[in-house]
């Protein structure tokens, strides 16, 4: 897939918390049009098939789980059942995930809990014209004058792995002043982050590990209108969110040993680490207009993200450069419209997102540079500013099927453009680079709900496209057994090959009231 007129630069940031089954409050950073399962969209969401629209327009199923304060806005005790699944097209990937929920109220309290399992598959790189990338054979021989030494290669992991999932939240609303407070917690237990293992080229074999843990502290204010109907209101939510992760990375080296005259072959395993904590602050402001039915809303958003560790991602073209640490600043700045007439809902947002990251090598020992100068152990080797430049655009419909009937349909579009420029700088060389990256991400999404006094059933569907997975061919590297050394640092020597393909994904939500 044609990414910019530049090559892409294979230095990945990490993504600022990768796992967030909520929407905006944590904002993803990356480099490359990589194409992921929504995996993580496991809670309840009236909005999703009008393409996730939220400004000013209200979720009544996922807003509790979003900003634990506007559970106060929840009339009344229920349960759901969401199960979802997904899949990456080319037979690239896919997963379930069966969440269940609850939302209860107690007269000034509320609160909630929410448990999931979920299975996702291997990611594989995409099929070429209906052939899919073999597996090596286990088998040795026929390599060499003297054919492979003993041993098996290690084989690719071909089984799906599971993640878990556990939310509670509680509140407590003031009727008489218009305000709630309310707090939160997600933990997530990782053993698959779909699109993970085809970040590490030429690898047998990624096993990961790792788990998250979000906390929320959320206030809402709303002000009664005169007239009657909902009135302003105010939402403020403060997030901290810490996510860690392992990545046991095996590979299978094959070399020429001067001993036995042949070649042979080793397992290799490298581990990478991922560390990255976060803080976020949101506004979201809404205003009814004097047009009935009509609303506008403004939302601002700031995340500030550290990276203790980065793992060392490898792609095709691309060698490993080492980055670690570093620290993100993200915003975005939105205004949305809606509006809502009898049975119909119709609203749009508009967000500009930019971003800047900085991360830089450390020196872990007294290194020489092409000045003869020597950087000292802990000093800077290599030095990475990101700026970027992203944008969404949400729009979305909502009307019921027959009027008068209980059946609705939702259809809607996500636009996402995303945009960067990357300054690096070799301290070691005393060199310097641009490299410049653009592509668009966009979205139609869908869906049907039938509701009736005992029970609601929605069904929403999304198909993302504009992204895709890399192509990999599993290549050996040789070396002569007693002349193997560090890794070595390089700059991307080619374009980053991808395929093109769409992630589409369908939820089924049955909710149920408690009486």
């Amino acid at each position: 897939m044609s990414v910019s007129r530049r090559p892409v630069v294979g230095l990945i940031v990490c993504s600022l918390c990768i796992v967030t089954p909520t929407r905006a409050q944590l904002i993803q950073v990356k480099t490359l049009p990589l194409a992921q399962g929504n995996q993580f969209q496991i809670f309840p969401s009236a909005n999703v098939g009008m393409g996730s629209i939220s400004i000013a327009l209200a979720d009544s199923m996922l807003d509790p789980f979003v900003n634990p304060a506007t559970g106060a806005r929840v009339a009344a005790s229920r349960i759901f059942v969401t199960p979802t699944a997904y899949l990456v097209t080319q037979g690239t990937g896919g997963g379930r995930s069966l969440p269940l929920a609850l939302l209860a109220r107690h007269a000034d309290w509320y609160g909630g809990l929410a448990l999931a399992v979920q299975q996702v598959d291997p990611s594989r790189p995409p099929q070429f014209d209906g052939v899919a990338v073999p597996d090596l054979p286990s088998a040795p021989g026929g390599f060499g004058p003297g054919g492979f030494g003993p041993g098996q290669f290690v084989q690719p992991d071909n089984e799906a792995h599971g993640n878990q999932f556990a939310f509670g939240m509680l509140g407590r609303s003031w009727a008489s002043q218009h305000l709630s407070l309310g707090a939160s917690v997600l933990w997530s237990g990782l053993h698959a982050v779909d699109g993970v293992d085809l970040l590490y080229a030429n690898s047998r074999r990624v096993e990961q590990s790792g788990d998250a843990v979000d906390l929320r502290i959320g206030a809402l204010k709303q002000w009664p209108r005169d007239s009657g109907g909902a009135g302003r209101s105010l939402e403020m939510l403060l997030l901290h969110n810490r996510f860690a992760a392992t990545h046991d990375v095996t590979y299978v080296d094959a070399f020429w040993n001067p001993v036995t005259q042949q070649f042979d072959q080793q397992d290799r395993i490298e581990d990478n680490h991922e560390r990255t904590n976060t803080w976020g602050f949101q506004l979201n402001y809404q205003v009814p207009l004097s047009a009935p039915g009509w609303r506008i809303g403004w939302r601002a958003t700031a995340n500030r993200a550290s990276h203790p560790k980065i793992p060392s991602y490898e792609l095709a073209n691309v060698p490993a450069i080492p980055r670690d640490p570093g620290y993100t600043n993200a915003f975005n700045l939105g205004m949305g419209m809606s509006k809502v007439a009898g049975s119909g809902r119709f609203g749009f947002d508009v967000v500009y997102e930019p971003i800047s990251s900085y991360t830089w090598a450390d020196a872990a020992v007294p290194t020489p540079t092409a000045a003869g100068d020597t950087i000292a152990p802990g000093g800077k080797t290599i030095e990475n500013r990101f700026r970027f430049s992203n944008a969404w655009f949400r729009i979305g419909v909502e009307d019921a099927v027959v009027q008068g009937k209980p059946a609705k349909f939702q259809l809607g579009l996500i636009l996402h453009p995303i945009q960067y420029h990357l300054d690096q700088r070799d301290n070691v060389q005393l060199s310097s680079r641009r490299v410049a990256a653009t592509w668009w991400e966009w979205t139609p999404t869908w869906g049907l709900s039938y509701r009736q006094p005992g029970f609601e059933l929605r069904y929403q569907g999304r198909a993302t496209k504009g992204a895709g997975r890399p192509q990999s061919q599993v290549v050996f590297g040789f070396e002569q057994l007693d002349a193997a050394g560090s890794a070595i640092l390089a700059a991307p020597n080619g374009p980053l090959s991808m395929r093109d393909v769409s992630t589409v994904t369908h939820q089924i939500s049955i909710s149920l009231p408690l009486r």
